[in-house]
């Protein structure tokens, strides 16, 4: 397969892709745990289906030195026992703000203070602006079909 566009090709999308990227590694060094963020991107383009990210995110999680196990298991976490409670919660809140219509009024009162309960503000800012940012990327990789498979651990740093 591929892709529709090369975005990074046209000066303007290319120009506004390098700033959303930089914003990413402003998030990647925030101090939302590394292993949060990995989990959180990976859950967010299941359930958008965003092969490219699927890809990258496994990958980086992986050299990181994520087991198999958890990552396997993303797509099951509510069922799972190999996530802690603070995980849990951001997975939550990831899967309430990325499936916004299917949730009339958006993230429950709930979710955000379940959230709000094991993260601090700057790193509750942190998830919150992370899983905007991904649901933002999966959308485009979408829209001009990005192929997964190719990524490298450490490609864009």
């Amino acid at each position: 397969m591929a892709a529709r566009r090369d975005l990074f090709a046209d000066p303007t999308t290319g120009k506004a892709l390098k700033h959303l990227m930089s914003a990413g590694k402003v998030i990647k060094e925030s101090p939302l745990p590394a292993a949060t963020q990995e989990l959180v991107s990976l859950r967010v383009s299941q359930i958008n289906g965003c092969a490219v990210c699927l890809d990258m995110h496994t990958k980086e999680a992986t050299a990181a030195g994520e087991t198999p196990v958890r990552l396997h298991l993303v797509a099951a976490w509510r069922e799972a026992t190999v996530f802690t409670e603070a995980e849990r919660a951001a997975l939550e809140l990831a899967e309430e703000g990325t499936r916004t219509a299917d949730g009339a009024g958006g993230v429950a009162d709930e979710v955000w203070a379940r959230a709000a309960k094991h993260y601090d503000e700057g790193e509750l800012n942190a998830l919150v602006l992370l899983i905007a940012l991904m649901n933002m990327a999966n959308r485009i990789n979408l829209i001009t079909q990005q192929p997964g498979g190719d990524y490298v651990a450490g490609q864009f740093r």
